[in-house]
C-alpha cells in the first residue's frame, strides 16, 4: 500500500481575473523542502475552484467574468468543468464552450494566446461555478509541439465500477479521464504515462485503487469526508503520497508475443459508515463524496518558469520572452 506522506489543506483561496476563485494547492514555482516539481511531476499546478456561487451578470456582453487573452507555452492545461460553464477562445482561431461534467485538454506547445470567461449562458443565469485546472508538463522532445485541443464531453468519458472489497457491490464510480483501469482506456492522449480519474462514492463500503508505483500520486477530495488508508480527510485536501518505487516489477506476456512492465501499489478508500443522531438515534445519510486521482510517471527533466512558461533551461526562457515581445511568439 502506497503510504501518504502528507494532507495539505492550508492554502488561502485567491482569484484569478474575476471570475474563477481558487486555491492553488501546488505549483511547481513553489521551492518548499518536501512538496516541490519533484514530487508532483509531470504535474505542474494544481488549481481547485471551490464552489461557489455567482449572480447573474447583466452586463455580461461588455463585462463577462474571467481572465482576458494570456499566453501559454511548453505545457498542457487540463480544465475540468463540475459546476457552471467556460467560453475559451485563442489566437489560432480555436474556440468553445466547456460544459459541465466536460473536459478540455489544452497543448500550448511551442506558444498559444488563449482567454477564458463563464459563458453568456451561464452569466445570465448565474449559480453554482466550481473547476479545477492543471497544469501538465511537455518532455523536451515535445515542448514545441503545435499546439491543439482535446474537447472531451462528459457523455464520452469511459465510466467504470468501484466495487466494496468485501462483498463486490458497486459502492461509486471513476470517470477515465486520461491513463488505464484495468481494460479501461481514458479518454485523453497524453505524451508520458498519466492516470486522470474522477471518482465519485455513493454508498458505504471499501474499495481498492491499484496505480503503478513509479508514479507520484496524489489525490484532491472535492466534496464530502472519507478514510483514505484509513485516515480521515475532508473536502479541499490534497493529499500526497510518498514517493515512486520500482521494485518487484512483474513481466506480463500478451497472447501477440509483446511484454510489458506492470507493478501497481494500492490505495484503500473507505466511505464510513453513516453516523448515529445522538438527538434522534437515527442514522445520517452521508452525502456524496468526490475525488480526483492524479499520477503520472516522472519526466525527471529540469524546469525553468515564469508565470506561464515552462521550458527546460534559462536560454530557452529567455528567448521565449524575447519571441513574445518581437511578435514572434508560436511560431
Amino acid at each position: 500500500m502506497r503510504a501518504i506522506k502528507h494532507i495539505h489543506n492550508n492554502k488561502a483561496p485567491h482569484w484569478v481575473g474575476d471570475g474563477f476563485y481558487v486555491k492553488t494547492l501546488f505549483n511547481h514555482l513553489d521551492n518548499e523542502a518536501d512538496f516541490n516539481y519533484q514530487h508532483t511531476d509531470p504535474f505542474l499546478l494544481l488549481d481547485y475552484g471551490q464552489p461557489t456561487t455567482f449572480a447573474p451578470n447583466p452586463n455580461h456582453e461588455k463585462e463577462s467574468h474571467g481572465i482576458g487573452q494570456h499566453p501559454h507555452k511548453g505545457f498542457e492545461t487540463v480544465t475540468i468543468a463540475y459546476s457552471g460553464e467556460i467560453s475559451h477562445a485563442d489566437s489560432a482561431g480555436g474556440c468553445g464552450i466547456i460544459k459541465e461534467g466536460d473536459v478540455q485538454w489544452m497543448t500550448a506547445g511551442r506558444g498559444i494566446m488563449h482567454e477564458e470567461f463563464h459563458s453568456p449562458d451561464f452569466s445570465r443565469r448565474g449559480g453554482l461555478f466550481s473547476m479545477v485546472q492543471l497544469w501538465v508538463n511537455l518532455p523536451s522532445a515535445h515542448k514545441l509541439t503545435a499546439p491543439k485541443y482535446q474537447t472531451l464531453k462528459g457523455a464520452d468519458l469511459p465510466i467504470v465500477d468501484l466495487s466494496n472489497i468485501e462483498n463486490g457491490h458497486a459502492i461509486g464510480q471513476a470517470r477515465i479521464i486520461a491513463g488505464k483501469w484495468q481494460n479501461t482506456t481514458g479518454a485523453a492522449s497524453t505524451f508520458t504515462p498519466i492516470n486522470m480519474w474522477d471518482i465519485a462514492l455513493h454508498s458505504a463500503g471499501s474499495t481498492t485503487l491499484q496505480v503503478p508505483n513509479n508514479h507520484n500520486i496524489m489525490i484532491l477530495v472535492q466534496e464530502g469526508t472519507l478514510l483514505v488508508n484509513d485516515k480521515s480527510v475532508s473536502a479541499g485536501s490534497l493529499i500526497q503520497f510518498t514517493a515512486p518505487t520500482v521494485t518487484d516489477i512483474a513481466i506480463i506476456d500478451f497472447d501477440n508475443g509483446q511484454s510489458a512492465t506492470q507493478v501497481s501499489d494500492s490505495i484503500k478508500l473507505t466511505y464510513p459508515e453513516p453516523a448515529d443522531d445522538k438527538l434522534s438515534g437515527d442514522k445520517q445519510a452521508p452525502s456524496t463524496v468526490k475525488l480526483l486521482l492524479l499520477s503520472g510517471e516522472p519526466i525527471g527533466e529540469p524546469v525553468v518558469g515564469y508565470g506561464p512558461f515552462v521550458m527546460n533551461t534559462q536560454a530557452e526562457l529567455k528567448q521565449t520572452f524575447r519571441d513574445y515581445q518581437t511578435g514572434n511568439f508560436g511560431k
